[in-house]
């Protein structure tokens, strides 16, 4: 416990906290042998019953989260100690915006089909930069790549949206990232999309539930466009290949679906059709979010089930991520996503034994996906 804690009594008339509420509501579901508060925050101390411990704690957070309250379980000393502490508000973005860079995305990535479409990976490539509006191949650009890619980004984020909506997590609508196909050499229209939970992850369940939810929801999209992409390929001589020409690295998957399709030995070049490579890029996606870092899914996941033993999950990755062809982004992980995943507010319950076994579905769809060198110049 804090070492600021003082008893309640002498606290209670300077507190900011609404204590015989409190007192109530926690009462009610947890029997408590004593309470110690400061102005912000009240610690009960209570019995709990394992067997309904989590049905009675989602019960609290929601009857204290409608007025204004965030509880938190933890277990400290032998003792369990349910926390409780003011919501900080929020001003929430209008929802004009999600709409705005959703018709955006679709835009820059439409426009980076159509450049696609033309053989060229960038705007200053094509020779007449007019073309790019060409009706014809903003037609093939939309159907070919910005239809099958936004599909997996969009059903992705919606499957984080659905099961935070089912765990009573309040959460926006995804807001996309638009990138106009100006960078140089490689562009996919975009740099994904994210959603902004309001609240914090109730439990263990909801914060496993929300983390797998999206890559498992994008991966059973990007599959079949991967397939459908790699049947319309064609496999590339080793002949063909000329020095400085950009080649894609491929998942395990990638390359089994490959080998299989088109009866070759594993990791046989192919010349990507553009439904592949929105595929690809699906793929590379599911494998970025599984990462066990940070606020990523696979933090969540990871967090959800090794608890604060997910750092060491973390920093295994970045340690692969830096001698493979991630150095950039395990750089961008440490220092602005960080490494430790907050803990839920029961950070008690465990998980049950088919959460346990979709966490090595999880861990599967990470190693099959997972790309060691994305890019790389012959």
């Amino acid at each position: 416990m804090p070492d600021n804690f003082e008893s309640f009594e002498n606290v209670y008339h300077v507190s900011n906290l609404d204590i015989e509420l409190l007192k109530r509501e926690v009462g009610q579901r947890f029997p408590f042998y004593d309470m110690k508060s400061n102005i912000s925050t009240v610690a009960f101390f209570c019995h709990i019953d394992e067997e309904t411990l989590g049905e009675k704690f989602n019960s609290l957070r929601k009857a204290l989260s409608e007025k204004g309250y965030i509880p938190m379980l933890r277990h400290e000393k032998g003792e369990h100690i349910i926390y409780i502490i003011q919501k900080t508000k929020r001003k929430e973005k209008p929802i004009w915006v999600n709409i705005f860079l959703f018709i955006a995305t679709i835009i820059t990535t439409i426009l980076t089909g159509s450049i696609l479409y033309m053989n060229h990976f960038d705007i200053w490539s094509a020779s007449n930069i007019m073309d790019v509006f060409a009706i014809k191949n903003l037609f093939h650009g939309a159907v070919l790549f910005a239809f099958p890619l936004m599909s997996i980004l969009l059903v992705h984020e919606m499957g984080h949206y659905y099961v935070s909506k089912k765990h009573g997590i309040a959460t926006s609508l995804p807001f996309f990232i638009p990138i106009p196909p100006i960078l140089p050499s490689f562009n996919i229209g975009t740099f994904g999309a994210l959603i902004s939970s309001r609240d914090p992850m109730s439990d263990k369940k909801a914060l496993f539930d929300i983390g797998i939810s999206g890559p498992i929801a994008g991966f059973l999209v990007a599959l079949p466009i991967t397939i459908i992409g790699i049947m319309s390929s064609n496999i590339v001589p080793i002949t063909e290949a000329s020095a400085g020409d950009v080649v894609f690295g491929e998942s395990l998957l990638f390359a089994g679906l490959v080998s299989l399709i088109h009866d070759v030995p594993l990791f046989t070049p192919i010349n990507l059709s553009i439904v592949a490579f929105a595929g690809w890029v699906g793929l590379l996606i599911t494998s970025i979010n599984l990462l066990p870092a940070g606020q990523l899914d696979g933090g969540h996941i990871f967090r959800a089930v090794l608890g604060k033993n997910q750092k060491y999950a973390g920093w295994i990755a970045i340690f692969i991520m830096i001698f493979t062809g991630w150095l950039f982004f395990a750089i961008i992980i440490v220092f602005m996503m960080g490494m430790m995943h907050p803990p839920p507010l029961n950070d008690y319950t465990e998980l049950d034994n088919k959460r346990k076994l979709l966490f090595i579905v999880a861990l599967v769809m990470l190693i099959l996906c997972y790309i060691p060198y994305p890019l790389y110049v012959v």
